[in-house]
């Protein structure tokens, strides 16, 4: 068990960067096991999905002084498309953070058109940290 909680962080950290994961099961697994509090368990999976989301937003920051090089990962187009949805929905889309598959890439496009990272960590600490609290919520409500 000594473990549990820097693997907690760990999850909620890789789950929150552009590598494949999730941190669900793992928090909601140590809530059932009672050894933690809540606010404990709030804590640690949001402060390392919080940083995770804050490597996206330096490699999107960062990223694009090599957008001419041929192994650069995005094409010009989606380069644009990204830029164009986030310049539509604005900062405030950094609030759909906490959604599967679109999450990581508005945290990278935050980078990208150089949002002001004061801002960006505002908004997708109070996103991810209320969709962790409503998880630990609705599992309390249930167990």
């Amino acid at each position: 068990m000594i473990w549990s909680l820097p693997g907690l962080f760990a999850l909620s950290f890789s789950a929150a960067t552009l590598l494949p994961g999730g941190s669900e099961a793992a928090l909601l697994l140590l809530a059932a096991k009672g050894q933690y509090t809540t606010t404990t368990l709030l804590l640690v999976a949001s402060t390392g999905n919080i940083l995770g989301s804050l490597v996206n937003y330096a490699l999107g920051r960062y990223a694009l002084r090599y957008r001419h090089r041929r192994w650069f990962p995005v094409s010009p187009a989606q380069l644009t498309k990204a830029q164009n949805w986030f310049t539509r929905w604005g900062q405030y889309s950094v609030l759909a953070a906490w959604l599967p598959l679109i999450g990581d890439p508005i945290t990278v496009a935050a980078g990208v058109m150089r949002m002001n990272w004061l801002r960006f960590l505002l908004l997708v600490t109070l996103s991810k940290s209320l969709r962790y609290a409503a998880l630990l919520g609705l599992f309390g409500a249930f167990a």
